[in-house]
């Protein structure tokens, strides 16, 4: 069994900023392979897609609840369809990665996103999958809090467009 959680912030406000690029792909991967939504589930504090039978089940998630605050869903589903650390597959934003560059990784720090600090304090590991999606950084006197929720521009949201397709095989070779 695998879970699959795009990082992000709840409600219309926050929907296409730079800081819920993991939910604006978990969603999109849905809509796309399975030609489904993911559904809301208030016990869980997130919305949900599952796929498959019991040993080769595939959740797919997005959290009803802040960014700094995604340890708490994660875990929750974790515990919920007893998911080990080692099969979630964790998809965010990164400051350090510039926009159109992504990276996966397993087993490391939080590196400053509190989302990801948030899980691994949550599941007192950080031996999960990671799939890191370049947001750049901001330029002149913006910060960074500000920068995280503002839509990309018109040629940053062409380059993610181009991204989501090379995303999507990687988490396909991942499950």
């Amino acid at each position: 069994m695998k879970l699959i959680i795009g990082l992000g912030n709840p409600g219309i406000k926050y929907q296409n900023t730079r800081h819920n690029l993991g939910q604006i792909i978990v969603n999109q991967y849905v809509e796309a392979k399975y030609k489904s939504t993911l559904q809301e589930k208030k016990s869980l504090s997130a919305k949900i897609y599952e796929i498959g039978e019991s040993g080769d089940k595939k959740i797919f998630a997005t959290s009803l609840d802040y960014m700094n605050n995604s340890g708490f869903t994660v875990k929750k589903i974790s515990q919920f369809y007893k998911i080990i650390p080692s099969d979630i597959i964790v998809i965010h934003d990164d400051l350090d990665l510039g926009v159109g560059d992504y990276r996966i990784q397993f087993d490391r720090s939080s590196a400053g996103h509190n989302g990801i600090k948030s899980i691994i304090e949550a599941l007192n590991s950080q031996q999960f999958h990671r799939i890191r999606v370049g947001i750049g950084n901001p330029t002149g006197s913006i910060p960074i809090e500000d920068y995280v929720l503002q839509p990309f521009s018109k040629p940053e949201s062409d380059i993610i467009k181009s991204l989501i397709p090379k995303i999507f095989e990687e988490i396909n070779n991942i499950l």
